[in-house]
Parts: structure tokens; C-alpha cells; sequence
């Protein structure tokens, strides 16, 4: 489906307009998703879905590999070269969550449903969106529902895909329900950090200076945040959650803090992860408790340039569509990609508020232009317009 640029954005309004049928079964799609609960290592349910509507849809290569995953091909009219389209399958909420869907003229509610049940949704119902649109690639596109993505899943099923997919990928594209105009080109070093503290029994309470878990894992964040942090390039240490203690008058003798770090510089997270390694050992040698830091997910600093030609299409086509970008690098899977040499972006798809809060709410229409944007990336693609 080789076409100019040019061509390709004068198609945008066009493609919007005739992808209204598809509605209906974008719709479905993401709330039949959104309502099966997929916790991270627990996406069996969500894949089974997802390989039922490929096997529905004819696809080629249909598979689970041993991660979980789901991958499916829609073949190329040559075949050569192959493009990579996936959305992460796992969701923040647990299968106690009640994860029942209200629609109304313009929105849809529920948990995840924009993180990620609507972008896993597109991929599902790409096959639809290139029939209507009577599109047929020069290149296999390859569908991927990825698991184990979020928090301690650090994401395991991309990782394993890319390490065992024999295809060659030319380029990839990673879908997110949420939002729209994001433009994810690069990904951000960042360190996903846990620190337990454990009071042993034989602890002497009577020792000067003695006090308890609370106390010594409030001091350990207190040093944390007194270290420098530089402005530029941007950096900061998040504390994500912090727990410990039972009732109102129990000495606590167990805590626990998550925290995350990012940074746009280079070897600046391994440089902080050092310094905090040094304030955990320090304090577990004043305090005689025991102290373990361990690393829950790690990723690294790259991707493309501004100036590159994949980089500079989106902006296009986000310009065409009057859509102003947001640009925020990604700790998602686009960072697999990146570390493997695949020239990949992360977009959105729509509106939305209340990102992972029991009502999280996506806009309906939107999506379209969400949707739009997605094929229109894909035939430039396809068409090499995004090669260097």
C-alpha cells in the first residue's frame, strides 16, 4: 500500500468518517475485554478472547507461546518485511475488582478500560478496520496481546517474544487506549525499587537509639530525598507506597517502601541506585535491622531522534488531524523494542480521565482520530516512508 505522505494525510478525514461502522465492534471489543480481569501473570482469560477473535477473523500464525502471549499475521500482499502492532494485555486491577463496563453516548467506565483494554481492542479489530478501509499491506502486519507488562511482570512477554520471534521486524508500533496525541519515541532510564525492613526477633528494644521499623524506614526516606537530583536532564525519585505496622499501640517489626526512579541521563539511574544501596546499608548497620533492597524492573535510556523519519511522519499526521502531540518517553514495551534496534513508537488513542482509579473513563469518538492516526502510521510504514 505504498503511497506519499502527502497522500496518506489527505486520506486522514476520509479514513475517520468511514471507520463509523466500525463502532460497534471496536465497542465490543474493549468492553468484552475490559470485562475480564487480566492482573499481571493472570492474562489467560483476556488471551483465550483474543485468540478466538483472530481465529474468527482468519488470521495466519495464530499462537500462545509459552509467556502467554497471543500473536497473529495478517499477510502482506509481498511479505518480505514484517510490522510489529501490539498492546500490553494486563491490567493495575486485581480479579477482585469488580470490572463491569457502563457505556453511554460518548464514554465508556470501568477499570482499565483505557489502560489498556481499548488499545488491546484496536488490535483486535485491525483485521475489520484495513477491510472497511479496502487497505491491503505490502508487508505482514504481526498482532501481538502481550503479557506480564506491568510492575513485577517488567515486561516478560514482550521480552520473551522479541527473544524468541523468528520473523524480522522492520518497525513496531505499541498501542495505548490512553491518549490521545501521545507520542512515545524513546524510552526513559528508570529503576523500579523495593526496600523491606524486618526488626529481628532478638532485637534489643532497650538499646540507645533502639526504635521501631516505622521510625527506621521514614529515616531511610529522608535520606533518599536529600540527595541532588539534577534539573536537566529531567530526573526524580518517586515514592510509590509505603507499608508497615498492624494497630495503634504494636511496636512494628516489618516495613516496606516501593519506589521508582527515572531520568533522562544517561548511567544517572545506575548512579543513584548506588547512592540509595549505600543509605540501606548504612542504616541497617546503625540500626542492627535487617535491610534488603532488591530491584523490581530496570530499563534503560534511547530511541530515535526527533529528526527521524518515523518520528517526523506521526508528527504529521497528529498535525493533520489537529491533535497536539504529547511527548513523553516510555518505560513500557516500546523500551524492548528500542534496546533491540526497532525503530518504534507508543501512540494513544483517545481521551480519557481517571487513569487506573476504579472509574476510568475513555471518550468515544476521539477514537476515531485514534484510529485514523493508526492506519495512517502503519501505510507509511509500510510504504518506507519511515525508514532512514
Amino acid at each position: 500500500m505504498s503511497k506519499s505522505l502527502e497522500t496518506i494525510l489527505k486520506d486522514l478525514p476520509r479514513h475517520r468518517d468511514t471507520l463509523q461502522p466500525v463502532r460497534e465492534i471496536l465497542l465490543a471489543n474493549a468492553m468484552m475485554i475490559g470485562e475480564i480481569p487480566a492482573p499481571t501473570g493472570s492474562e489467560e482469560e483476556r488471551i483465550t478472547f483474543l485468540g478466538n477473535r483472530f481465529t474468527e477473523e482468519g488470521l495466519q500464525d495464530i499462537s500462545i507461546d509459552e509467556a502467554g502471549n497471543c500473536m497473529a499475521v495478517i499477510p502482506g500482499s509481498v511479505g518480505e518485511n514484517n510490522i510489529l502492532i501490539c498492546a500490553h494485555a494486563d491490567t493495575v486491577f486485581n480479579d477482585k475488582v469488580d470490572h463491569a463496563m457502563s457505556v453511554s453516548h460518548n464514554s465508556i467506565t470501568g477499570p482499565g478500560i483505557g489502560d489498556n483494554s481499548l488499545g488491546l481492542a484496536a488490535v483486535v479489530t485491525l483485521p475489520q478496520i484495513l477491510k472497511i478501509l479496502n487497505i491491503q499491506p505490502t508487508d505482514n502486519l504481526i498482532l501481538l496481546g502481550a503479557t506480564r507488562s506491568l510492575g513485577r511482570g517488567d515486561l516478560g512477554g514482550i521480552r520473551f517474544f522479541l527473544e524468541n520471534c523468528k520473523k524480522p521486524i522492520r518497525s513496531g508500533v505499541c498501542v495505548e487506549g490512553i491518549r490521545l496525541g501521545r507520542l512515545s519515541y524513546s524510552s526513559i532510564g528508570m529503576l523500579r525499587g523495593e526496600i523491606h525492613l524486618q526488626v529481628p526477633s532478638e532485637y534489643d528494644w532497650t538499646r540507645f537509639g533502639a526504635t521501631n521499623a516505622v521510625a527506621i524506614l521514614s529515616s531511610v526516606v529522608q535520606n533518599i530525598m536529600r540527595i541532588p537530583l539534577p534539573a536537566e536532564p529531567k530526573t526524580k525519585i518517586i515514592f510509590g507506597s509505603i507499608s508497615a505496622g498492624t494497630s495503634f499501640a504494636t511496636q512494628p517489626t516489618s516495613a516496606r517502601l516501593r519506589f521508582e526512579i527515572r531520568s533522562e541521563e544517561v548511567g544517572m539511574v545506575s548512579q543513584l541506585k548506588r547512592q540509595i544501596e549505600d543509605i540501606v546499608e548504612e542504616t541497617a548497620n546503625a540500626t542492627s535491622v535487617g535491610l534488603d533492597f532488591s530491584v523490581v524492573a530496570e530499563r534503560k535510556t534511547g530511541g530515535l531522534p526527533y529528526g527521524h523519519p518515523m518520528v517526523k511522519c506521526i508528527r504529521k499526521i497528529l498535525s493533520e488531524l489537529q491533535v497536539d502531540p504529547y511527548v513523553e518517553p516510555s518505560v513500557g514495551e516500546l523500551s524492548e523494542l528500542i534496546a533491540r534496534d526497532i525503530p518504534s513508537v507508543t501512540i494513544g488513542l483517545t481521551r480519557a480521565t481517571n487513569k487506573n482509579e476504579f472509574n476510568e473513563t475513555i471518550e468515544i469518538q476521539p477514537a476515531f482520530d485514534g484510529l485514523a492516526q493508526l492506519v495512517a502510521l502503519l501505510t507509511a510504514i509500510d510504504g518506507g516512508l519511515c525508514d532512514e
